[in-house]
């Protein structure tokens, strides 16, 4: 069976650059990944591919939504370092639910069997939504992550995750795997030291720390990788997704987050430092 990593975060976060980075690097070390994209937008995997590719919302449209018409090569795309590319897709902005099509999805991947074709399957899943289709991924992950940055919206994002991977964990294999730290700016002094004691304070960890570098926003507006980047800080981008590559392909650490509760963290998070 595949090692299956849900990735969710706060909107705007930067899952996807992230996510479509860490599936770069995985595959860098010989592992075959596929990535799924489960956001109406459908960009999580245009770093890989270097388009907005058909989703599956598109493709069971075009045959009036009989999933049993639809082949695996009418939904998937091969990128960088050949990594597999879906995306879920969605209904227009206000005519329908982006979850159900995440959780359609899901089970069409069943369908073709594809849990037992990769070594690993990597959600890259809309935002800090996690209610119906969107928490459908972590009925199947092993792994749970969270990409969340030094401040206090996206901890308090994370800690709702935290939440939703401990309750799903009481009926399904999921575990959490840590946080990633995103952005982090080491030149101006920034860090992570909010975002480390949060992790502490729920029983987890910063698993990895991306630097906040003008490399990484101009590779995703060129849609493609940071190992396939030229310039100034290319080693320092890409080495903590190496690490964390490599952790992910052998056995990372892992529990079951506790969670606080909202007002509890909208209590002590002022006074962290």
């Amino acid at each position: 069976m595949s090692l299956v990593l849900a990735i969710y975060g706060k909107g705007g976060i930067g899952k996807s650059t992230t996510s479509a980075n860490l599936s770069a690097a995985m595959a860098l070390k010989g592992a075959k990944v596929l990535q799924i994209g489960c956001d109406p937008k459908h960009d999580s995997t245009f770093p890989l591919t270097g388009e907005l590719q058909t989703t599956v919302i598109d493709v069971l449209d075009e045959v009036d939504f009989h999933m049993e018409d639809v082949m695996p090569e009418d939904v998937i795309k091969t990128g960088f370092a050949g990594v597999d590319a879906l995306e879920a897709g969605g209904p227009p902005a206000g005519s329908g639910c982006g979850g159900y099509v995440v959780g359609e999805t899901v089970k069409l991947l069943k369908e073709f069997g594809l849990y037992s074709k990769y070594d690993v399957i990597v959600f890259d899943v809309l935002g800090d939504v996690v209610c119906g289709g969107f928490s459908a991924p972590l009925n199947y992950a092993d792994y749970g992550l969270i990409i969340a940055t030094n401040d206090f919206d996206s901890i308090f994002a994370a800690n709702r995750l935290c939440l939703a991977i401990s309750q799903k964990s009481q009926r399904h294999k999921v575990r959490m795997a840590g946080i990633i730290a995103n952005r982090v700016d080491y030149v101006h002094g920034g860090g992570v030291s909010v975002l480390q004691q949060f992790a502490e304070s729920v029983g987890t960890r910063i698993v990895g720390q991306v630097p906040y570098h003008d490399l990484i926003r101009r590779s995703r507006l060129a849609g493609k990788t940071l190992f396939e980047m030229e310039g100034e800080g290319k080693a320092e981008c890409i080495r903590p997704f190496e690490q964390m590559a490599e952790e992910m392909l052998s056995t990372p650490q892992a529990n079951v987050p506790q969670a606080m509760g909202d007002r509890e963290i909208f209590e002590v998070i002022g006074g962290w430092k």
